[in-house]
Order: structure tokens, then C-alpha cells, then sequence
């Protein structure tokens, strides 16, 4: 018969017996022994998949770009920053679609009348105006008949009479003309004022229809007007004319070349600090309480 161990200690009674194999267990922790999971990685391997998902997802919604919510989207940031070049950018991408100038409702409501905060009622950069029409008129200024240049006042398109009025004459030629029908396509898509100024060189002119070269200065100024309202979509609102006869001259009437250049009409298109200091209706009300009380003499 075995004999009994005596450093085993017997469970005491009434008290569960504890499993060889826990005990076995219980050893090893106590033995400085942990057990190690090998299969950690497969988290962070999990995570990182995730994120190249989510990366090449977003990479491949904005290689197809929508072409008709881009049109509104950058229509919009076209109204807030009032940008000139989105349309080509557009083509560009190969977006046709017409985007809305500053002043336009995107959303179509509550549309406003031309020459109130529409394309036709926003005054315009002079530089791009310039651009435009430098470009439009390269021919006449090529042939003498007109020239473009700026002065404090804004941008003068001034046109000869050569070519544009006869001698004495305040009819228009058809050259006059055509180039008229250019010049009122870029006027029609701006909402600056426009003044029409005629001059004369210094030579006197008494006829049946013209007394001095006050009435012939200031009718070629107003037929210009009036061609230019019945042939653009120019508001009349936005034009005046002047006639100043020989006593603005460009260059001394000292000759006859000088004389010819004296002798014009000059379409200036009004910058906004000239319109609002000199255009009727545009100087600005008085303050509340200061307005000056009316003469009784």
C-alpha cells in the first residue's frame, strides 16, 4: 500500500475538488508564463484596408464629375466672387452649359429687368470692356476709322469723320454704321452710362440746316444715340449726348491733318465714380435733416 504524500494537502471537507488541469494552469501563471494571441495583426490589417477602401471610393466619385451640379456650384461662387472666367473653364471640362452672371437668380425666381442687377445692369471692368472691343473693332482701327483710349472719365471710342459723317454732314455712312452694330453688342451687355460727345474743328459752317458747329457737333452726337438705341438692346436711360462744336479740340486745329482729327464723335463709356458725380440722378440724396430750406425771395 502507497504510502500518503505529505505535503499534499487534502480539500478541506464540504469543498469542491479542483481539476488536474486547472491546477496544471494555475502553475504556469504563477511561473511567470502568459499565453500569446498570434492573430493581434489582423486588426490593424483591418483598419488599414478600411481607410484604402474609403481613399480610393472618394478618388473615383470625383473622376466623375456631374456636370450639371457643377454648373450650379460654380455659378454660385460666379455671383459671390463676380468671376469673368468660369465659362471657359466650363468648356473646358466639356460643361455647355451657360452659367448665371452676378445679379442673376440661380434659382430662376423673381428674375430682374435688364439694367437693374442683371448681365445688363452691372457696370463692367473698363479693362475687359477695352479687351472686348479691341478686338471686335480690329479692322475699323485699322483703317483710321475709329481709335479707342482712356481718359479720367473712363473709356473713349472715338470715330472720325472720315469714313463716318460727310463734310458738313451729321447723316451716318453704312461703314459708320456697321461699326455702330458692333460697338452696341458689347454696350448691351454692360450696365455703365454712356455719353455721346460730338466736335467740330474751328472752320465756321452757316447752311440751311446747320447755323454754327454747335448744331452740327450736337446732331451727329444725338444721331449716333439714336442709332444705337433703334439697333442694340442698350436701355436709353443710360445714354446722354453732348455736342461741344470746335472748343474741345483733341490737338491744335493748326493744319488739316489736325483738323480731321478734331473733327469725331466720341462714345465714352462712363467709369462709376464719373456717372455718379456728373449723370443726373445719380449724386447721391442729402443727409436726413440737412436739406436746405427753400428761398422764399
Amino acid at each position: 500500500m502507497p504510502r500518503p504524500d505529505p505535503r499534499r494537502k487534502d480539500p478541506a471537507p464540504g469543498a469542491a475538488a479542483v481539476p488536474v488541469a486547472a491546477r496544471r494552469r494555475s502553475r504556469f501563471r504563477r511561473a511567470g508564463h502568459s499565453a500569446t494571441n498570434h492573430e493581434r495583426w489582423l486588426v490593424s490589417y483591418a483598419d488599414f484596408v478600411t481607410l484604402l477602401f474609403a481613399f480610393f471610393t472618394t478618388m473615383y466619385a470625383m473622376s466623375h464629375v456631374d456636370a450639371q451640379k457643377l454648373s450650379a456650384m460654380v455659378g454660385s461662387f460666379q455671383m459671390a466672387f463676380d468671376a469673368k472666367d468660369y465659362q471657359a473653364r466650363l468648356q473646358k471640362l466639356g460643361v455647355n452649359q451657360q452659367l448665371p452672371v452676378a445679379g442673376d437668380d440661380v434659382l430662376g425666381r423673381n428674375p430682374k429687368p435688364a439694367g437693374a442687377g442683371g448681365p445688363k445692369g452691372h457696370e463692367l471692368d473698363l479693362n475687359e470692356v477695352e479687351s472686348a472691343l479691341v478686338k471686335e473693332l480690329a479692322p475699323a482701327i485699322g483703317n483710321k476709322l475709329l481709335d479707342i483710349q482712356r481718359d479720367p472719365r473712363g473709356l473713349v471710342i472715338s470715330i472720325r469723320e472720315a469714313g463716318s459723317f460727310g463734310l458738313g454732314s451729321a447723316d451716318l455712312s453704312d461703314e459708320a454704321k456697321g461699326v455702330l452694330d458692333q460697338i452696341g453688342v458689347t454696350l448691351s451687355e454692360i450696365g455703365n452710362h454712356i455719353r455721346v460727345e460730338g466736335f467740330t474743328d474751328d472752320v465756321p459752317i452757316h447752311t440751311a440746316r446747320f447755323a454754327s458747329n454747335w448744331e452740327l457737333s450736337t446732331s451727329r452726337a444725338t444721331n449716333v444715340v439714336a442709332y444705337l438705341l433703334a439697333h442694340s438692346q442698350i436701355q436709353p436711360e443710360r445714354v446722354s449726348a453732348a455736342g461741344y462744336a470746335e472748343f474741345h479740340p483733341r490737338v491744335p486745329n493748326t493744319s488739316a491733318a489736325n483738323r480731321a482729327l478734331n473733327r469725331r464723335v466720341d462714345i465714352v463709356i462712363l467709369n462709376p465714380t464719373t456717372s455718379q458725380a456728373e449723370e443726373p440722378g445719380k449724386q447721391p440724396a442729402p443727409p436726413a435733416g440737412k436739406a436746405q430750406a427753400p428761398s422764399h425771395d
